[in-house]
């Protein structure tokens, strides 16, 4: 995770209805910023949403957030993240993309765990697995072209916490997103007791492979429960085969959770030819939780069979977020 970065700003405009200021473009977000402080081509800081700045007096005016950067509206204009010019930093030639998160302290706020879930730590996360934490699309506007015509599918990203659970020649491991977990003596741990609901543990070692499922453990206690939920459930979106070191695509996952019985990531729509701007997945985006008058998180676009991304350097695979969703929540 790169909390600030060397960027250009790509596009200043007006906000309608005020004489003081303007929004600009980086990558693919928007930032308000004061009237005329920068210009089309210019370098600048820009630092991401989530991230925490330092508790120093350059960065005083954002107290009242806790010094944590969130999406925020002015003037009915959206604004996510914050751009600094290069004069916060010492001068040296910087380049576009440099990270300078280290240099500025800055580092990505982590939610507080609820004491029901934070349970007696194993170890580490297994090495031979990917962690989950998918990308904004904004991040990456020249995915966009990269995905175009491609078959793809987008699920509801659901409001919970994510866990793993794996077996690999016999060691079986339950993991939040950056431990695994003990079992015996964590049984009250909510990760435990709603693994151990579903069996998995048994139905992964009689599955016969080693094999990583990942998915969102949603319910009572997580996140408000803004599904409505009135059980703890697993939501499953990866599946990754260990001994090959590869997620499974799109039907290899509906297969593997309807063999084990498990419930899949709700699935929104499936798009034969991808042809969409950020914009407009941004509105896709939108909406509430089917059986319920929440606001739904956003969703998440993956192609039906796996591809590597040259932009992304990884796997293509991006999330929209709800704006209406972060502006009230985030």
């Amino acid at each position: 995770m790169r909390e600030a970065t060397i960027q250009k700003i790509i596009d200043v405009q007006n906000v309608e209805n005020s004489d003081f200021l303007d929004v600009v473009k980086v990558l693919g977000w928007q930032v308000v910023v004061k009237r005329n402080q920068f210009n089309v081509g210019d370098l600048c800081v820009y630092i991401a949403l989530d991230s925490l700045l330092p508790e120093t007096q350059e960065f005083e005016f954002l107290r009242n957030d806790k010094f944590r950067i969130r999406t925020k509206k002015f003037r009915g204009c959206l604004s996510q993240g914050i751009v600094f010019p290069l004069s916060i930093l010492p001068e040296q030639n910087w380049n576009e993309d440099d990270d300078v998160s280290e240099m500025l302290n800055i580092i990505h706020y982590e939610k507080p765990i609820p004491v029901e879930m934070r349970g007696l730590v194993r170890g580490n996360f297994p090495p031979y697995i990917h962690k989950t934490d998918e990308n904004r699309i904004q991040n990456y506007p020249d995915v966009i072209n990269e995905i175009r015509g491609k078959k793809v599918y987008s699920t509801v990203k659901c409001d919970g916490t994510s866990i793993t659970i794996s077996i690999k020649d016999g060691e079986f491991h339950i993991c939040t997103r950056n431990n695994s977990l003990k079992i015996e003596g964590n049984e009250n741990n909510i990760y435990i007791k709603t693994t151990l609901k579903y069996d998995l543990q048994n139905k992964l070692m009689n599955y016969g492979k080693n094999i990583a499922l990942q998915g969102e453990l949603c319910g009572e206690g997580i996140q408000k429960n803004r599904l409505c939920l009135k059980e703890h459930k697993i939501f499953m979106f990866n599946v990754w085969f260990i001994d090959e070191q590869r997620y499974g695509n799109y039907d290899e996952l509906k297969q593997i959770c309807t063999e084990l019985n498990l419930d899949i990531v709700p699935i929104d729509e499936t798009i034969d030819s991808f042809d969409f701007t950020i914009e407009q997945l941004l509105e896709k985006a939108k909406g509430i939780y089917e059986g319920t008058k929440n606001l739904r998180e956003g969703i998440v676009i993956r192609p039906v069979d796996e591809i590597y991304s040259n932009v992304m350097r990884g796997r293509m695979s991006f999330k929209a977020l709800n704006n209406d969703y972060l502006v009230k929540f985030e």
